[in-house]
Order: C-alpha cells, then structure tokens, then sequence
C-alpha cells in the first residue's frame, strides 16, 4: 500500500498561516494537526472528544476548526491539535466538506460526486 501526502495551508481565526505536509490518511474521520503548525496559527481548544486507535486504545484529544487550502479547493474544518510526536493527518470529513475522494488506485485527490437528497 501507498502513502499519499498533500502539500496545503492552514489559517486560524487571527488570519496567521502555516505551510503543512499532510498524509492522506481516508480511514481517520478528523484531520490532524501536527503542534508545530496549529500553535504556529494559534487554535484554541474548542472541545475535547473521545478517539479510539487502531489498536483499540482510547484517547482524549482537543478539537478545534480552522480553515484549510489545498490545490483542490478550500474550506472549514475540524481539526484534532496534535500532540508532541503526532505527524499531520487529512481526514475524511475534511475530504467530504470540500468535495474530495482518494482514488487509492492513482494516489490522488479527487472530485466526489456530490449528492443533493
């Protein structure tokens, strides 16, 4: 199996950006910022959720929203703020706010089609 990795920026409330390498990773449900890059931008704890690892083990992590511009197009979204050790991770509900699907086969961001119903 391929990685696939996005080049993209993050921008907080107060208009600061980051520059942020993401791994696609379609079977996380949030995006995940690495601490480096949503300290850089200042995010603020929205919440803390609950997340179960692929191990099983449950962890507490905060939420906060930021948006994010990829070459494919730009949006608002949820994000996890990493913690220390934690690498950048482009989730599905961040595909599915702004319209994109991986295609495993070509390691590419694609459109998705959209359903009104």
């Amino acid at each position: 199996m391929g990685l696939t990795f996005i080049d993209g920026k993050v921008k907080g409330e107060n208009g600061k950006k980051a520059d942020v390498k993401f791994l696609v990773d379609s079977g996380a449900t949030y995006t995940l910022l690495a601490q480096e890059y949503w300290k850089a931008i200042e995010l603020t704890a929205k919440r803390s959720m609950n997340f179960t690892l692929a191990d099983g083990a449950v962890i507490k992590r905060n939420v906060s929203e930021c948006y994010i511009i990829l070459p494919q197009g730009e949006g608002h979204t949820p994000v996890i703020l990493g913690e220390e050790g934690d690498e950048s991770l482009l989730g599905a509900v961040t595909l599915e706010i702004m319209g994109l699907k991986l295609n495993p086969f070509q390691r590419t961001l694609e459109p998705m089609k959209m359903m009104l119903a």
